[in-house]
């Protein structure tokens, strides 16, 4: 199946057999045959209409968050759930309801912009997306929901520049990988009070691995979780009420109230290491495409994503760009949906004829040719790529008996070589990648051949840290210095959890690595564990 090419068909043939599917209940079979024919899962066009005044309990308990700012347009996003960890949220099922809101440029709302009214349908789990345009452009605004008696929590947000705008700073942070179970989001509630401008989502945002009825690592005094969530998410309802017990965390909630974020998503938000249509135990493709389906609506449904993100089916157009005046330009990668199958079956292996493939691809041809003509077209003095997995090569020992990880881009080798030869192509000069994935604080000079040691850098890549997957980690991850010895361009290694923030100026951008002590006890303290720079037009970073 070529790259792009929509998996209708195949879905179809899936929904054809369900009977035989045992992992399918009639209602998965329902929502499934819903998805193939693009059609909401449940409810019709004439749902009845809730009166909210009958709303008893205060349905904002997923909170409010905004995303992919654009000059002059905001996304607004909440989910009426007063019932959270109940099928629908436990509202009534079938019934859509009435959402009022407000736009203002203080925090008191007594400098009104907009208000209106929207409504939140039961077909997108009562989730509201709302498209606010006509807006100036470079502006913090403030915005809230209203349904009945209850008000949602006031969060913020921020237009970007006017695509001419010569602006000369910006400030984003980049997060990944908060699997529930293994700690506190203690590193969220310290970016609420960071001042930047978006934060970008690098993936991992839920994992779909059982969580205990007491939150694994977590510490609960006053309640246990429903049993729902002890179990792998493979339905629709499934990954809905997994995206509830995330959300509910006040942390992330406090996070997303405070910036507008940039969402990618990686592999467990469906599930472990997919590629493209093939799932980790290599099983049928079609029987996976309903779990896709289900995800990746999920996936839109919980996050602050505009209409040209809503999935059809088993497909979901991710990728995407956002520009900041003259400074900056935003590439948000997809490297799974369109990527090939891990080579040698995945896991860190021995490079060879497999992985080296010239036809394999991370991103399929349609986005990375979107990539590389993105650059040409570009005037940004900072081109900045948001994706998942780790870009640089990381070898594993030195010397010639090294091993790879496989589901990396250096399982993938051709296909990043084609990504540096179009920064070469287009010259473009100040390239940064933001990668999360593996749970560590990375920096790294970007080489033009990996193959040639000894070729030029032409970019720096920035790895975030987890928010909390990996428990609380180390200062020191034990593989550090023999991965540093491996790789000369590997600057600095870090394991503990947090986050990183990017200053980009006119003469330099500079990476601070912020850790939290721990994650598995509330409240811990944030420092900067390491800072560094690279100067505008000198690839290269510099420890500072």
């Amino acid at each position: 199946m070529t790259d792009h090419q929509s998996h209708t068909d195949v879905f179809r043939r899936a929904v054809r057999d369900l009977g035989r599917r045992r992992f399918l209940t009639t209602t998965g079979a329902a929502v499934a045959l819903a998805f193939a024919v693009n059609l909401p899962a449940t409810g019709t066009a004439a749902a009845a209409e809730l009166d909210p005044r009958r709303i008893r309990d205060n349905p904002f308990t997923l909170g409010v968050a905004s995303g992919d700012p654009l000059p002059g347009s905001v996304l607004l996003w909440t989910k009426l759930a007063p019932r959270p960890y109940e099928t629908g949220g436990g509202l009534p099922s079938g019934t859509r309801v009435p959402v009022r809101w407000e736009l203002a440029r203080d925090r008191r709302f007594t400098k009104s912009v907009r208000r209106g009214t929207t409504l939140a349908h039961p077909e997108f789990d009562h989730t509201v997306h709302l498209e606010v345009t006509g807006l100036a452009s470079g502006c913090d605004y403030f915005y809230r929901f209203l349904a009945g008696s209850w008000t949602s929590p006031v969060g913020r947000t921020r237009t970007a520049p006017s695509a001419g705008a010569q602006n000369s700073r910006l400030k984003i942070a980049a997060v990944s990988c908060q699997a529930y179970q293994d700690g506190y989001y203690t590193a969220y509630g310290h970016l609420a009070d960071e001042d930047v401008d978006a934060v970008f989502h690098l993936g991992d945002y839920l994992y779909e691995y059982a969580v205990n009825a007491t939150g694994g690592n977590r510490h609960y005094t006053d309640r246990r979780l429903p049993d729902v969530f002890n179990r792998e998410t493979v339905s629709l309802e499934d990954y809905r009420l997994r995206y509830a017990l995330y959300k509910s965390d006040p942390d992330l909630m406090a996070a997303h109230a405070a910036h507008p974020f940039a969402m990618t998503w990686d592999d467990h938000e469906t599930e472990n290491n997919y590629a493209g249509d093939v799932p980790e135990d290599n099983g049928p493709s079609d029987a996976f495409l309903i779990r896709r389906a289900a995800a990746y609506r999920a996936y839109w449904e919980n996050q602050p994503l505009r209409r040209p993100q809503r999935p059809s089916g088993p497909d979901m157009k991710l990728y995407r760009r956002l520009r900041f005046g003259t400074l900056a330009q935003f590439d948000i990668l997809d490297t799974r949906q369109y990527r090939s199958d891990q080579a040698y079956g995945d896991g860190w292996q021995t490079p060879g004829p497999e992985s080296e493939n010239p036809a394999r691809t991370m991103t399929g041809a349609t986005q990375e040719r979107w990539l590389i003509n993105g650059w040409r077209d570009s005037r940004a003095l900072w081109n900045v790529v948001s994706q998942q997995v780790l870009f640089s090569e990381r070898r594993s020992v030195p010397g010639a008996d090294f091993k790879l990880s496989m589901d990396c881009w250096d399982g993938y080798p051709a296909s990043r070589q084609r990504v540096l030869a179009g920064v070469a192509a287009t010259g473009i000069d100040n390239l940064l990648v933001l990668t999360g994935d593996v749970h560590v604080a990375y920096a790294l000079d970007i080489k033009e051949d990996f193959r040639v040691p000894s070729s030029r850098t032409i970019g720096s890549e920035i790895v975030a840290t987890s928010i909390s997957s990996g428990h609380d980690g180390t200062d020191r991850p034990a593989n550090a210095d023999t991965f540093s010895q491996a790789n000369p361009h590997l600057r600095f290694a870090h394991g503990r959890r947090g986050y990183v923030t990017v200053a980009l100026g006119k003469h330099e951008a500079r990476a601070d690595f912020r850790a939290v002590s721990a994650v598995s006890t509330p409240g811990a303290p944030v420092s900067t564990v390491a800072s560094f720079v690279t100067e505008a037009g000198r690839p290269g970073l510099k420890r500072v």
